[in-house]
């Protein structure tokens, strides 16, 4: 045992030695990084302005150029072996690894400097295997190649400083209207703890949480040697004077925005996966920054101090392009993008899906069924008894522009049962929706789980009159040298029938229209007199989230919110979604002229006028009715015995 101990342990020293002279021979035949360039991206909205630059400071300033206080700052809480090492803190590493162990969770990290930039420079933050082992690469080949100035000059001029500020030039204009240079030890110590986690430390978010950091800072400059314990304390007692504050003026959003694009670049096959080693790429994208600004201030003025979450997308129909993404209702707070990573229940927004599938069957705008407490029972000897919102029921057959009108969950039903559930799911893939739908009564409520792009991108289909696209964020990309290396595809296939889309399209302006006031009200009457074009519009609502999506020819804008945890929302809460999508539509339409943003009627397709509720046809000279649309030879006619049975009714008979 002893022998085969001491072969194993001879063994592992040998194969050490092999891994260790491996690397260090791989590292020096390896090219040189640049990290003067690499991963330089400019990302460029729909008006050729750049609105993001990766690891390329606005004003990159050289390592003398920089306060004494903040690289010692630095050095001393992020890395003070910096100058000491070869890119890895070993003694750091075996005692945070210790400390984890012991506490059974990650409590103190173990990064460098060097480890830091290269994460910044080359590496998405997904916490793999195979990053962590790209982030030991990249820091040998930097070590290797550059000095230790070289590199902490970099590291200071690219590292994310809050509020979308790379490097501490720029950080330092932003927060205090100085040049790096003229930094005091406060005014230093203050941004140095800013990077650690800038959603939370930033002093304009959360002021005392920041100066808690501060004096951890300056505790680690007194423990290093490089100030006295008067000086910390009279640093910290300093009063700081911010020339910025976080106003609506500043599009935060831009960064889930951001944070999309760069998904979407790593999907591109044409772009070599080792793009980051690239002199840089020029990315031109679908952003709309007023688009953007219009959402963002819309979300901040509705959810105010709310603890809900939002997710948001506008896209244009005709091309499929996003000219808008939010993923939360604040990126310094939670950088977690909603809008590109969660699926939610998506509710009553499902349906327009069913009736499409409907009209397709032989259904028209004037097909009832009858809206009344029910039961259904399958040959499973299972029940399932759907309630419509609030226990409204017309207890008379409605028409479909009736049940679009009210979002009845008992018509729903009534209408995927009879169609067959493949019937609903066959639509929802035509037009893009991938995610998996289970063929049971309550799809068309809803309950299922889908992502918010999907679902606009669905829903694209119908304000484009049946064209499946391709929703994207990318148009062009180039390299530095003006070399195009991708170009986004437009093409588009037809998946449904335009006139049959057109109809769908009229039935869901039935949302906000006051003449199916009845039984019940339109899901979207009180915005009746406030919209100033007309849009189709559909709600959705689950315990736990709330849906609005609506649109028109130009623009289709989804609004999902809810709680991350998916505790229920309250019945004051359900607002939210509306006002967000109001205030974000209109004002993005400001200046366009209605008539061009809505539907012609097709050759084969003919208006009728019919009782709202019944949808039986009607004379000009009645009070109450809507004017809905056919293919024609389908219009209703008043002799139909479905109307009689309704007309019946009315009467008492």
């Amino acid at each position: 045992m002893r022998k085969f101990i001491k072969r194993c342990f001879f063994f592992c020293v040998f194969l050490g030695f092999m891994v260790i002279g491996i690397s260090i021979l791989y590292v020096k035949l390896s090219p040189s990084l640049n990290i003067n360039s690499t991963n330089s991206i400019q990302l460029v909205d729909n008006n050729d302005m750049v609105f993001f630059k990766g690891n390329e400071s606005k004003e990159w300033v050289s390592l003398d150029y920089i306060s004494d206080d903040l690289i010692n700052a630095t050095i001393s809480t992020e890395d003070k072996n910096f100058y000491k090492h070869f890119g890895f803190d070993l003694l750091r590493i075996i005692k945070a690894s210790y400390i984890n162990i012991v506490n059974r969770s990650t409590i103190q990290g173990a990064s460098t400097i060097s480890q830091q930039y290269a994460k910044n420079l080359f590496l998405e933050f997904e916490k793999t295997w195979k990053r962590k082992w790209d982030e030991m690469w990249y820091t040998l080949r930097i070590e290797d190649d550059y000095s230790k100035d070289e590199i902490l000059e970099g590291y200071l001029n690219t590292i994310n400083y809050g509020h979308g500020k790379y490097g501490i030039e720029n950080a330092s204009k932003y927060y205090f209207n100085k040049t790096a240079n003229e930094l005091t030890l406060a005014e230093a110590s203050i941004l140095v703890g800013i990077p650690k986690a800038p959603s939370n430390y930033s002093p304009l978010i959360n002021y005392d949480l920041s100066k808690k950091r501060q004096r951890i800072v300056l505790n680690t400059m007194v423990n290093n040697g490089y100030i006295t314990q008067e000086e910390a304390d009279f640093a910290y007692d300093q009063e700081l004077v911010f020339t910025k504050t976080n106003s609506k003026d500043e599009v935060t959003s831009l960064m889930y925005y951001k944070d999309a694009v760069l998904d979407e670049l790593e999907s591109i096959n044409s772009i070599p996966k080792n793009y980051n080693e690239m002199t840089g790429l020029k990315i031109y994208t679908n952003l709309d920054y007023n688009a953007q600004k219009k959402l963002e201030n819309s979300i901040s003025d509705s959810l105010g101090n709310s603890n809900l979450e939002v997710a948001s997308v506008m896209i244009k129909p005709d091309t499929g392009g996003i000219i808008a993404l939010i993923g939360g209702k604040n990126y310094e707070i939670s950088s977690y993008n909603r809008a590109t990573d969660s699926l939610r229940q998506v509710g009553s927004t499902m349906k327009p899906f069913l009736y499409y599938s409907a009209l397709e069957n032989g259904f028209t705008s004037s097909s009832a069924f009858t809206s009344e407490e029910t039961t259904f029972s399958f040959a499973t000897g299972e029940d399932y008894s759907p309630k419509n919102y609030n226990n409204k029921y017309g207890n008379r057959p409605i028409s479909m522009a009736a049940a679009i009108a009210y979002s009845e969950n008992i018509y729903a039903v009534k209408t995927h049962l009879f169609l067959g559930g493949e019937s609903l799911i066959n639509t929802a893939k035509r037009v893009g929706i991938t995610a998996k739908l289970e063929n049971i009564p309550s799809l068309p409520l809803g309950t299922n789980e889908i992502n918010i792009i999907e679902m606009v991108s669905g829903y694209a289909s119908f304000a484009n009159l049946g064209y499946k696209i391709k929703p994207h964020l990318i148009e062009k990309i180039e390299d530095m040298d003006g070399n195009v290396l991708y170009e986004c595809n437009h093409d588009k296939e037809l998946v449904l029938n335009p006139s049959l889309v057109f109809i769908l399209n009229n039935m869901l302006t039935c949302t906000y229209n006051t003449n199916f006031i009845d039984y019940n009200y339109p899901t979207a009457v009180n915005l009746a007199n406030k919209l100033t074009h007309t849009y189709a519009i559909k709600s959705g609502t689950t315990n736990t989230d709330n849906w609005y999506i609506g649109y028109n020819k130009d623009v289709v804008t989804g609004v999902w919110v809810g709680y991350d945890d998916n505790h229920n929302i309250n019945s004051t809460e359900y607002k939210y979604a509306q006002n967000i999508w109001f205030n974000a539509t209109e004002g993005y339409m400001i200046g366009k002229d209605n008539k061009s943003v809505w539907y012609d009627v097709p050759n084969n397709v003919s208006g009728v006028f019919v009782d709202p509720i019944s949808g039986k046809p009607v004379t000009d000279d009645k009070s109450k009715k809507v004017l809905m649309y056919f293919l024609k030879g389908t219009e209703p006619n008043a002799s139909d015995p479905v109307f009689d049975e309704i007309y019946s009714n009315e009467v008492g008979t």
